[in-house]
């Protein structure tokens, strides 16, 4: 989830990718069309980013609308959001310069969101750019959005004490990984980062040292939220953001429950993506996927309109699989969201010992724990299927035997960390019984799920190993490979680069690509991949997601959506 590469230099985008799967990931358990075809462009007309967005077919305003998760999300302060439910919740309760117009089928078009447009490339060089912001976008307490509070928002992702959301436009002002060392936020409130200004109310400017072409991309997640200063809480944020968009948080029960209710002051002919159809919407979290599953088949009186986050819980696949009438109420797509076993390469820094776990997995295995293959498609390369240019490769065939030569009489003590929600347990069991076999000893150490999405991003984190996801903000190798892998973006926290490497030749290989015609980049991409696998082995890829998610039979309008292949809110609406 992060920046892509410089892709265009003008103002219009035209995007055309196959999401296709390599053939074994195709079975006969699901009928999900993996082979789809997405698309997207840049809106060049005004119109496209002003609302109201269009009415969803069969929907009616009012009513609850509820969502159960069993861990708490994350971080609730935009700046911070930088996860998968933090991301497709954050649009409830705040809004960003550029958003997706997203049919939830791989077609999309970025639009305008608080901007009147997805942003001009003044100079035709993707060196300067401007925003303007639309006239009557107001916060929860009726005061106006401008581009003050916008520039403040970007401001105070400045702050290491906000780590946890994207760094790209930081990195891009201060043309430096370090930013928070180029531009200190706690001695400079009053004032903003070098290359960030407003010229007036209604505009926003960019200036970077460097072309960065993908700014539309990058303004559409919720880093570019407002926020006026008066209102900025610190860290405290996170329970408490102060609204700009159609709901507002009203109770948090922090870890137990969230309610939001409607924003009197959102303006909807000034939104083209948010219809707000429901009165409210409640968060509810503590039951694991099995709890939350059963609810659903039961499908009583107060989970009608309820949707189950977590997914269809492995257990119950099958269960639902079989029933004509439940699968009626799940939402099924394949997804960008791409698993790996990080490898800590600090703290395992022999090459043979990584090239030896990655032999060791055994793919069907985890698949299997992971819900089966209407849940999941194997991957043997980092990047999913649904990136430009994806090439199939199998850098290490699983092989028990394979692994044990690999290893040489060695016996590694690894630590492998996991979530406490209990998919995670399944598959770092899973893990753990594959790595042994092949003559590993692996302790697993269970944290909170809630952070530890944070603790692997710190550099000097005590574990060897993690599951980890990736999903790009679009389908290029260049938001996916220099970001994890890139190891001169290493810093304390905060990082995407959860392997830890660095290594001069791939780096210089990443700046080689990046500077190529945007049409050629897609074939180097991937013969990248093969090269990052084979040289340095700082990851076992695992497999790709397919979004299998359970919902009550009052739940319409959700949809699973295109850029990070999960459950969307913004048609959601309550059937009466």
């Amino acid at each position: 989830m992060r920046s892509r590469a410089v892709l265009a230099l003008g103002s219009v985008l035209a995007l055309s990718v196959a999401l296709g799967a390599c053939s074994e990931n195709k079975n006969t358990e699901s009928d999900v069309d993996t082979d789809r075809q997405s698309s997207g462009v840049i809106a060049t007309d005004p119109k496209d980013s002003m609302g109201p967005a269009p009415a969803v077919s069969g929907a009616s305003k009012g009513g609850t609308f509820t969502v159960i998760r069993q861990t708490k999300i994350s971080h609730m302060d935009p700046q911070r959001v930088y996860s998968f439910v933090g991301l497709n919740t954050a649009p409830l309760y705040a809004r960003f310069l550029t958003t997706w117009k997203d049919d939830g089928k791989g077609h999309v078009v970025l639009v305008g969101d608080l901007a009147e447009t997805p942003g001009v490339n003044v100079n035709k060089d993707c060196k300067v750019w401007e925003f303007k912001i639309k006239d009557g976008v107001k916060f929860e307490d009726g005061s106006a959005i401008t581009s003050k509070e916008v520039a403040y928002g970007i401001a105070r992702s400045f702050d290491p004490d906000l780590a946890g959301g994207p760094t790209y436009i930081q990195e891009w002002l201060a043309d430096d990984a370090a930013f928070d060392k180029k531009w200190d936020f706690k001695a400079n409130k009053t004032s903003l980062p070098p290359g960030l200004t407003t010229p007036d109310a209604k505009t926003l400017r960019f200036e970077f040292a460097k072309p960065h072409c993908d700014l539309p991309f990058a303004a559409s997640l919720p880093a570019t939220a407002p926020l006026p200063p008066a209102k900025d809480l610190g860290v405290d944020l996170d329970n408490k953001p102060f609204s700009s968009g159609p709901y507002k948080l009203v109770k948090n029960t922090v870890g137990v429950e969230m309610l939001f209710e409607r924003n009197e002051h959102w303006d909807a002919n000034t939104d083209p993506v948010r219809n707000a159809y429901p009165d409210k919407f409640v968060y509810q979290f503590g039951p694991d996927a099995e709890a939350q599953t059963n609810r659903l088949i039961a499908d009583g009186d107060l989970d009608k309109a309820t949707l189950g986050w977590n997914g269809v819980d492995s257990s119950l696949v099958a269960k639902v699989a079989g029933d004509a009438a439940l699968m009626g109420r799940t939402l099924r797509e394949p997804t960008p969201s791409a698993w790996r076993l990080s490898i800590n390469t600090q703290r395992v820094p022999d090459l043979s010992v990584r090239q030896a776990l990655n032999y060791a997995i055994d793919r069907p295995g985890m698949v299997k724990a992971a819900g089966g293959d209407l849940k999941v498609a194997a991957l043997t390369t980092l990047m999913p299927p649904s990136t430009l240019g994806f090439k199939k490769f199998d850098a290490y065939p699983a092989d028990i035997e394979k692994a044990k030569s690999t290893l040489a009489g060695k016996t590694p003590e690894l630590v492998l960390v996991i979530g406490d929600d209990s998919g995670a347990q399944e598959l770092g069991t899973q893990v753990k019984n594959n790595l042994e076999k092949a003559g590993f000893k692996i302790t697993i150490k269970v944290i909170p799920a809630d952070s530890k999405l944070d603790e692997t991003k710190k550099k000097d984190n005590p574990w060897d190993l993690y599951l980890d996801s990736w999903a790009a903000d679009w389908p290029s190798g260049a938001a996916l490979l220099p970001v994890l892998f890139d190891g001169r973006t290493i810093k304390a926290e905060g990082n995407s680069n959860t392997s830890y490497v660095n290594n001069d030749a791939i780096n210089a290989e990443f700046d080689r690509v990046l500077a190529l015609d945007p049409a050629a980049q897609a074939p180097e991409w991937a013969k990248l991949d093969e090269r990052i696998m084979k040289e340095l082995a700082p990851a076992v890829p695992l497999y790709a997601d397919v979004m299998f998610v359970m919902h009550g039979s009052k739940v319409g309008g959700v949809y699973i959506d295109s850029i990070f292949g999960y459950p969307a809110f913004t048609r959601a609406f309550v059937k009466q």
